[in-house]
This record gives structure tokens, C-alpha cells and sequence, in this order.
């Protein structure tokens, strides 16, 4: 505890970041009220303006700034491809391969029953509907190679199937098991992309 109330409610506020513990976030809290304090308030304004304004695409649920995304309007993108992820984050570093030129859908997790998290928190209803109202040619699975993934990959494979899609695909190894797309370096998501292989139910 310091010597101000608002410091320790700062710092506490900090801790809500991946990978900050208390003592990152004190030194994070003192920096910025030694050196950055207008920064710091820029911060806040563009955090509570981004949590009001940024929304979920209403075709893929990606993050944007309107209804629908840059991605999913561009006319140019590969309309009859479509790449399922778990997190925009991995949207994000696909795109940055430079080896992907179709749509997506986000799923904002994996199947895990323990936590509560079923296929209707997956937005699972909304990609049956989709691949009910289009035509796609491929489905490329790029969940994450956890146990989860690979199950809610399953499930998803199934529901394609469903639908009479000719290709059902999930990207190839090389992103580690049991890591995350979004932390794999861009040459290795690259081939894995390329090298992605029919999926076996």
C-alpha cells in the first residue's frame, strides 16, 4: 500500500493486463506519473472511447468500428473461402502472412463445457446460418492446437459437412502445440496456411 489512495487504485487497475503483476504495474504507474502524466491521460480517453465505439462485426464478429468490417466489405477478398479463428487477435496475425485472402469468422474462445462455454457463446448458431445462406468452397479451421481447439474444430467440421462443403481443411503443423496462432512468427503461419491439410473427422 503507498501513500495514496488513487496510486494504489491505479496500480490495482493495471494488474487487469495479461502478464502485469503488482510489480510491473507499479513501475508502469510511477512512470507515467513522473514522466508521462498527459500521455497517460490520452490513454484514458482513447480506453473509453474504444470500449464504447469498437463493436463485433455483424457478418464475421470480428472487432470494428461499424456494422460491418473492412475485411468482410472489401469486395476483393475471396467470398467463397472462409477461415474460422478463435480470437481477432488471430485475424490480426493472418492477415499480417499475407497468404490469406478469404473471409473469417471469430469465435471469441473454444468449446470448454467446465467453464461454461458452449457452442451458443461461439456464436456457433450464427456460423450454421451462414454457411447456410452461402456458398463456400473451403472452410479452413485455424483454431489454436489445444484439446479444446482441436474439439470445437470437430464440432465445427461437422457442421460444415452438414452443409455439403467441398473442402474442409485445418492449417498444417508448425504452430506449437498447445500455443496460440497470434503468437507464432509470420513465416511460420505463412506456411502453415499453405500447407494447410483435409481435416479428419
Amino acid at each position: 500500500m503507498s501513500s495514496s489512495n488513487e496510486l494504489d487504485k491505479l496500480i490495482r487497475a493495471l494488474q487487469i493486463q495479461p502478464g502485469i503483476g503488482q510489480r510491473s504495474a507499479m513501475r508502469i504507474a510511477y512512470h507515467l506519473l513522473e514522466r508521462r502524466r498527459q500521455d497517460a491521460v490520452e490513454l484514458g480517453q482513447i480506453l473509453i472511447s474504444a470500449m464504447h465505439n469498437i463493436k463485433l462485426c455483424q457478418c464475421c464478429r470480428n472487432y470494428c468500428d461499424y456494422e460491418v468490417c473492412n475485411i468482410c466489405q472489401n469486395p476483393e477478398r475471396h467470398n467463397r473461402q472462409l477461415c474460422i479463428v478463435e480470437s481477432p487477435s488471430d485475424v490480426a496475425a493472418i492477415e499480417q502472412s499475407n497468404n490469406y485472402f478469404g473471409l473469417y469468422f471469430v469465435l471469441h474462445g473454444h468449446l470448454s463445457p467446465i467453464d461454461g462455454i458452449g457452442p451458443q457463446e461461439l456464436g456457433l448458431p450464427e456460423l450454421d446460418q451462414l454457411l447456410s445462406q452461402e456458398q463456400f468452397d473451403e472452410i479452413i479451421l485455424a483454431t489454436n492446437p489445444t484439446i479444446e481447439g482441436d474439439a470445437t474444430a470437430s464440432f465445427i467440421a461437422a457442421m460444415a459437412a452438414k452443409h455439403h462443403i467441398k473442402s474442409i481443411s485445418k492449417i498444417a503443423s508448425g504452430v506449437p502445440l498447445g500455443g496460440g496462432i497470434d503468437n507464432v512468427d509470420q513465416k511460420t503461419l505463412a506456411s502453415s496456411l499453405l500447407n494447410r491439410r483435409p481435416f479428419a473427422q
